[in-house]
């Protein structure tokens, strides 16, 4: 973490100094904003917090609850997320408080006797270790209050605007703020009343009942499975042995139960099976009782007993599968001709099981894509063809959740003589464990992300899918540090580089390619960092880093060309922090399959690898970023 720059800090270094519209931000919604954001779902807070980091952009939060979420029906969280976290500063501390699934049991009836149940198995969770961040299990309200913490101390000073509720929008296309959305008061001396609100633009994560999403004429479009589960938070006696472990249960007597252990120590989940619905049966199997649930799991369970002392919350669901055939406004035949002015994020546009732990998690990355996007169009970072990149990159990635989802949902609904080998769930659970733990993801080539010719250059980072953090030593310090934790969610571009063999300790002016890279992204006209604003620091909008093959000990400091050792902030202080080497213990260079003769990898705000080039395509790195950047007019005669 780094503060001082502005001057002594003498409080918590997590709160930022307010700017922008955080300076007396008026606690009333305004009449105007930039983005109004409808919900404070898991997707709706990372984009709300994701946007508080631009403090230029008037960006609001409404929810019709009076108040924060008590408790959340999520609780898996997913790696990925975990470094989404890091990100925004509580990975650290979500991570001391959570559970930590590091193995799944799977039980199956006892062959000597279908009636009990015996352990069968043992899966490690991450065998390959996809991530240096462990899979979570914890409440979605803390989720969300880390959120509020962020957006509370980033410099736009945001906070959700409780008590409204979303009742419909109509896009204008004309003005400033061409979104008109009417609103409700639903609590406090204006209850009943409604309210307008005019935007710029609207994002949609009001769930799956979403009006956002109906307000723009999206449907959700799918099937159900015509399979019920009870679910039920739940504090208990049991002499069952794996309590406190995640385990997949099948009975011989019918019904499986998917058991995760909750933080805590003592809370637990189970998701029951209640068996197939009829097709007629109307929702009436929703009415199920707590104590019903309660008695088929003792019945899933024999020979052992849960005895319930507690119920923190239960409900009763079917599994449905259902995607939207577009995230934002733009029609079919309107695509080119406009772009969007209203998107819809998480469950609003992609409902599935919860069995896969999946809805929060990838709900969550919905909100980090379209956040940066939106805060780098209203900034003047891009122009607003950025914007038709949220609904092509993320329909495809809910398209194989719901895909992934469908064959998980089945496994766990099939009974054990229906399985085709008697290890097929757990084969299962561990041949597709980089999916669930959201690293599958793989953006194809648009704008954003180039094509893959030079993919070789660096195999451990693949073009399309999320950077893949490893270890190296901040030279200045002499600390090892995992490079991908000092990205923070700042909306700036990555451009980390790997440089070739030679180190830097001949003095500044030494030849290496490295040295003419760093030369270029400095200077030349045609460089990305050339549209940074006048004024701004010149790592405001692009962090670049260098990472040297040597040891720290074989690296001058002081021999480091400038671009990497930036003056930043009111008193033009030295960053020190962006000079790596290898570490001789881990080497990044040989982890990640990165080329010797040197090599750039650009990476988004969301995290995601856009282009890998060598360290003399200056000019395909130069139009890579030209159409992304702001027109650049030319120099007066």
């Amino acid at each position: 973490m780094q503060f001082h720059h502005h001057g002594y800090v003498s409080g918590d270094p997590r709160v930022q100094p307010a700017a922008g519209v955080g300076i007396n931000r008026p606690a009333e919604l305004p009449e105007e904003v930039d983005v109004l954001i409808v919900g404070t779902g898991p997707a709706g807070m990372l984009t709300a917090a994701q946007l508080s980091r631009f403090p230029g952009i008037t960006t609001r939060i409404v929810e019709r609850r009076g108040g924060r979420l008590a408790i959340g029906q999520a609780d898996g969280i997913q790696a990925r997320s975990v470094e989404t976290f890091q990100a925004f500063g509580f990975a650290e501390r979500i991570i001391a408080e959570a559970y930590r699934i590091t193995e799944m049991a799977f039980w199956k009836p006892d062959p000597l006797d279908s009636s009990r149940i015996v352990r069968s198995a043992r899966a490690a969770d991450d065998p390959a270790g996809v991530s240096e961040f462990p899979h979570l299990i914890v409440n979605q309200a803390r989720v969300l209050d880390y959120f509020a913490e962020f957006m509370a101390n980033s410099p736009a000073r945001m906070s959700p605007d409780y008590g409204y509720e979303f009742r419909s929008l109509e896009v204008s296309g004309q003005g400033d703020y061409p979104v008109t959305v009417t609103l409700l008061h639903t609590a406090g001396p204006d209850e009943g009343r409604e309210r307008i609100v005019r935007a710029k633009y609207v994002v949609g994560a009001d769930g799956a009942r979403s009006k956002v999403r109906e307000s723009i004429g999206c449907t959700l479009a799918g099937d159900k499975a015509n399979h019920a589960w009870g679910v039920m938070d739940i504090v208990a006696v049991t002499d069952f042995p794996d309590i406190r472990t995640k385990c997949a249960i099948q009975s011989g007597t019918g019904g499986s139960i998917l058991l995760i252990p909750r933080e805590g120590g003592h809370l637990f989940r189970m998701y029951v099976d209640l068996g197939e619905v009829d097709e007629n049966d109307n929702g009436a199997v929703r009415n199920t009782t707590i104590e019903e649930i309660i008695g088929k799991a003792n019945e899933i369970l024999h020979p052992y007993t849960l005895d319930v002392r507690n119920v923190a919350w239960h409900s009763v669901y079917e599994v449905g599968h259902r995607l939207t055939d577009r995230f934002d406004d733009v029609l079919p035949e309107q695509r080119g001709t406009r772009t969007p002015r209203v998107f819809i994020t998480g469950d609003a546009c992609h409902t599935h099981s919860a069995k896969a732990g999946q809805g929060m998690n990838v709900s969550m990355q919905d909100g980090f894509n379209i956040g940066w996007k939106l805060g780098h169009v209203l900034e003047g970072r891009s122009p607003e063809a950025l914007l038709s990149t949220y609904s092509a990159e993320r329909q495809v990635v809910a398209k194989d959740l719901i895909a992934f989802d469908k064959e998980w949902s089945s496994l766990m609904a099939k009974k054990p003589e229906e399985f085709d080998s008697p290890s097929e769930l757990e084969d299962f659970y561990v041949r597709t464990a980089e999916f669930p733990a959201g690293f599958m993801t793989e953006y194809a080539p648009s704008i954003l992300i180039g094509a893959p010719t030079h993919q070789g250059l660096a195999t451990g980072f693949t073009i399309g899918k999320r950077f893949k953090s490893a270890p190296a030593v901040r030279v200045c310090d002499t600390n090892p540090v995992h490079l991908g934790h000092h990205a923070t969610a700042d909306g700036r571009w990555r451009i980390y580089v790997f440089a070739d063999g030679a180190a830097p300790t001949a003095g500044e002016g030494a030849a290496s390619a490295v040295a003419d890279f760093a030369e270029w992204i400095a200077t030349a006209p045609e460089s990305p960092l050339a549209a940074t604003p006048e004024g701004a620091d010149v790592d405001a909008w692009f962090d670049v880093k260098v990472i040297y093959q040597q040891d720290h000990t074989s690296v001058d400091i002081c021999a480091v060309p400038a671009i990497f050792k930036p003056q930043v902030g009111p008193f033009q202080l030295t960053d020190y922090e962006k000079v790596y080497a290898a570490d001789p213990a881990a080497d990044i260079f040989e982890q990640r399959g990165l080329d010797r003769g040197g090599v750039v990898v650009v990476v988004r705000p969301d995290q995601y690898v856009a282009n890998v080039l060598p360290l003399t395509a200056t000019a395909e790195l130069a139009a890579f970023f030209a159409p992304l950047l702001p027109v650049r007019l030319p120099e007066p005669a």
